[in-house]
């Protein structure tokens, strides 16, 4: 229960996180390409996980061999899942892409049934539709529905949904494996060689090299890519991994949709918007989700997984 306890917490802070992201992503691309924004995000990402491990703070266990192993996860996040949604950005609202990233506990309940054999109620898959239809309900009301913005931005955000659901699912069956801060430093590291290689070939390309520190000339952009790389990128990456190595994949990924409560908080809070009724009752439905999904489902016993730690099975 105390692992249980713990792995609630940091989907609960990962949410929170993560609930602020798309304003700071929105802040960066007034000053930077995607392609820079993703690269200097990720250097932020890996100087931060670096460090405790330079100073010997933190173990790693990992070996050159694994690499291999982990890099299909680090495609999926923080490559595609990333990309996509900064790509995606740039054609559509970021209204539009909270309605469509909702639905990642949908696609990850369906693939966690299908590669790692998790079961649910029908009261959890239940609970796990009224989360994503209170994200929903919350944006329709807004009257901003899916559409607004272009195919192709709709298209990318899908993707990046995809991408997620398939990193929760890999994500849970390599920390198995692998402990979790192995497998949060080495998606940072993998994504910092990625984007800066893509960033440092497409400036090569367009004879703009001088231009690739340019973006670190304005202050907004110093703060969006402060929050995005340490917060957003690694810390939302470790809390993922910690959960996901404590509870089953389609429970974690509804804790996702709480991050649309956080967006609303900080609208309120930091600009002054007004809540109306229909906010609450989105929430409302967000909240009953996720508290049904994680709590509803009947035990059947106890098992041991390949580390000897317990682990529940759902009915």
């Amino acid at each position: 229960m105390k692992d249980q306890h713990k792995a609630i917490g940091a989907a609960l802070l990962n949410a929170m996180i993560v609930g602020l992201s798309f304003i700071f992503v929105k802040m960066a691309l007034t000053s930077a390409t995607p392609m820079d924004a993703m690269a200097h995000r990720f250097t932020i990402a890996f100087v931060a996980a670096t460090i405790p491990v330079l100073f010997g703070w933190v173990q790693l266990s990992i070996k050159p061999r694994d690499i291999l192993v982990i890099l299909p996860l680090a495609l999926l996040y923080p490559a595609l899942f990333f990309g996509l949604q900064t790509f995606g950005l740039v054609y559509t609202t970021a209204s539009e892409a909270g309605i469509i990233v909702a639905t990642v506990p949908i696609f990850t309940m369906v693939m966690a049934a299908f590669f790692l054999g998790e079961t649910s109620t029908w009261l959890q898959k239940f609970c796990t539709l009224l989360s994503v239809a209170g994200v929903v309900f919350i944006f329709a009301m807004k009257g901003a529905g899916v559409g607004m913005g272009s195919s192709l931005g709709t298209i990318l955000i899908l993707l990046s949904a995809l991408s997620l659901a398939g990193y929760s699912v890999l994500a849970k069956k390599m920390t198995k494996a692998f402990h979790y801060i192995d497998v949060t430093y080495m998606v940072s590291v993998i994504g910092f060689l990625a984007f800066n290689a893509l960033a440092l070939i497409q400036h090569g390309a367009n004879g703009t090299l001088s231009e690739f520190f340019l973006p670190l000339t304005h202050s907004s952009f110093i703060i969006s890519v402060l929050y995005l790389g340490v917060l957003s990128s690694l810390v939302t990456s470790f809390m993922t991994n910690f959960a996901l190595s404590k509870m089953e994949a389609s429970k974690m990924s509804v804790f996702n949709n709480l991050s649309t409560l956080v967006t609303i908080a900080g609208g309120v809070a930091l600009l002054g918007e007004q809540i109306a009724y229909y906010h609450l009752l989105g929430a409302l439905m967000i909240i009953l989700g996720v508290i049904g999904t994680n709590f509803l489902g009947k035990k059947k016993g106890t098992a041991v997984d390949t580390n000897g730690k317990l682990k529940s099975q759902s009915l």
